[in-house]
């Protein structure tokens, strides 16, 4: 099983997309995780209830520091994944390690931030579940390349 950390400024809607989906896609082979730089506290209920709409399952997620992944018994991380360009401009924690492996290989997925997203309820929930499909999307694309 290896181990994936999806960072967002404030982990409330594509890092927890992330997290969510990559539980479920890629089960049994990854553990997938996520925080932000800058939590706001809570999961935006828009990312859930997309979620939900996919029959992904939420679990119980929480918007949470990046912090409580670079403290001693933190889960060893193999891939560190930022999802927003903000995050990825920000000086990361020095992650922890398996014993004997190198520093988790870092990537950066920039997807637009569908809690900026204005309007109707409907114009809000249709940019979430956009920001979801191509979340989706390069989740499978990943597991795609890890396989071959």
């Amino acid at each position: 099983m290896r181990n994936i950390l999806f960072l967002c400024t404030g982990n409330s809607a594509r890092s927890i997309m992330a997290e969510a989906y990559m539980n479920h896609a890629g089960r049994g082979r990854w553990r997938a995780y996520s925080a932000g730089s800058k939590p706001v506290g809570a999961p935006n209920p828009l990312a859930l209830t997309t979620l939900t709409a996919h029959d992904v399952d939420v679990g119980e997620p929480r918007s949470k520091s990046w912090d409580e992944f670079a403290a001693p018994g933190a889960p060893p991380l193999d891939v560190v994944v930022t999802v927003c360009d903000n995050a990825a401009a920000e000086t990361c924690p020095v992650w922890p390690t398996r014993p004997g492996s190198s520093p988790p290989r870092k990537l950066h997925w920039s997807f637009p931030d569908p809690a900026a997203a204005e309007g109707s309820d409907a114009d809000r929930r249709a940019v979430f579940e956009s920001v979801f499909g191509a979340i989706a999307a390069r989740i499978d694309r990943f597991l795609a390349e890890e396989r071959a």
